[in-house]
């Protein structure tokens, strides 16, 4: 049995469903379900006797440790994150809590729980944290790609709380001995999107009539993964990962913020045109951009393809589409998450 953090939000949910499917082995979710986590994301285990979900929160050290000593997990996969960029920058607190505080608190319950482990169990141990890019900052147009020993050079409050929990992982490592693993992944993107983020915002709103929202000229550069890739990625660190070693996860697909809205837009013309016959890209609109925008990001994920022989099953164009008409297939879950604080603080962004 495993635990996964945060495994009702976009990516946690993604890996849950995706780890019954392909590995079959029982999970238990803890998440928080804050305005991102949504039960609804899994229900499709609803009533499966391999899930087990728990309403929590990781800064509850009291919580955690019950919690380890009752489901006694093998492993413990480490998604809960606060993980909007605009919403770091204009209320961190929030990430300092669940990002350096909450690491925090989940690494001293599971040092407390590995250290009570008998010999096979204690060294068949693991503890996998998931981080992003962000991490090591903005990438000059020329410059190459984010290895795993690029410095770290974090640019908002988001990031800097990533890249605090990352050298708490880091630590405990080397001062504990806790048998860790982390990954770096780029740019994630498929189904259960939280509307947010890019992708799954311009989604939502081409097809709602309102603006599609560009910072500044739109050429900022990322590197894009598909959803599912990534999960598989994680499974193969955890299964063959180097303990106390780091690992960048990328889909090979640098775009630049404006081709990426284009091409959702070219999508949407193709597979829902608008009734008035305009293309979705009339719906375009420049904003003024946001503090700190990193210009560009790019993973080298080939220590991934070297030493752990994994590599991304889908292009951008493959994965794209299908991300597309997933949002077009689920418009109630689109609707149910749409609602409420998210919706309110939404409004006043992009009025």
């Amino acid at each position: 049995m495993i635990l996964v953090t945060g495994g009702a939000g976009f990516i946690g949910a993604n890996f849950v469903l995706d780890w019954i499917a392909q590995v079959g082995e029982p999970v238990v979710t803890l998440d928080k379900l804050t305005y991102a986590g949504n039960r609804a994301n899994l229900a499709a285990l609803e009533g499966d006797g391999r899930h087990t979900f728990l309403q929590g929160d990781i800064t509850d050290g009291a919580l955690l440790e019950q919690l380890l000593a009752q489901h006694q997990p093998r492993a413990i996969v480490h998604f809960a994150a606060e993980s909007h960029v605009d919403r770091s920058i204009h209320g961190p607190e929030d990430f300092i809590q669940t990002n350096v505080i909450g690491t925090f608190r989940l690494l001293e319950a599971a040092r407390s729980y590995w250290n009570g482990l008998q010999d096979q169990a204690k060294a068949a141990f693991r503890f996998l944290h998931v981080s992003t890019d962000e991490v090591y900052g903005s990438l000059a147009p020329e410059a190459p790609a984010f290895t795993e020993q690029h410095a770290y050079e974090p640019n908002s409050p988001y990031s800097a709380s990533k890249a605090a929990s990352d050298h708490l992982v880091r630590a405990w490592f080397h001062t504990y001995g806790l048998p860790v693993l982390t990954t770096n992944c780029s740019n994630n993107y498929g189904p259960l999107h939280f509307p947010e983020k890019l992708i799954p915002l311009v989604i939502t709103n081409a097809l709602a009539g309102k603006p599609l929202p560009i910072y500044g000229d739109g050429q900022q550069i990322r590197d894009w993964l598909f959803v599912k890739d990534h999960c598989s990625g994680i499974r193969r660190v955890l299964e063959a990962g180097q303990l106390g070693e780091t690992y960048n996860i990328g889909g090979h697909n640098e775009m630049a913020n404006i081709d990426i809205v284009k091409r959702i837009c070219a999508l949407l013309d193709e597979l829902r045109p608008r009734a008035d016959g305009q293309g979705y890209a009339t719906q375009i609109t420049f904003v003024k951009d946001r503090p700190g925008h990193d210009r560009r990001y790019a993973i080298d994920a080939s220590r991934m393809q070297n030493e752990l022989g994994w590599q991304p099953a889908e292009t951008f164009d493959s994965g794209i589409r299908k991300t597309v008409q997933w949002y077009l297939d689920n418009a109630a879950w689109v609707e149910n998450v749409q609602s409420g604080a998210y919706r309110d603080w939404v409004q006043k962004q992009y009025a």
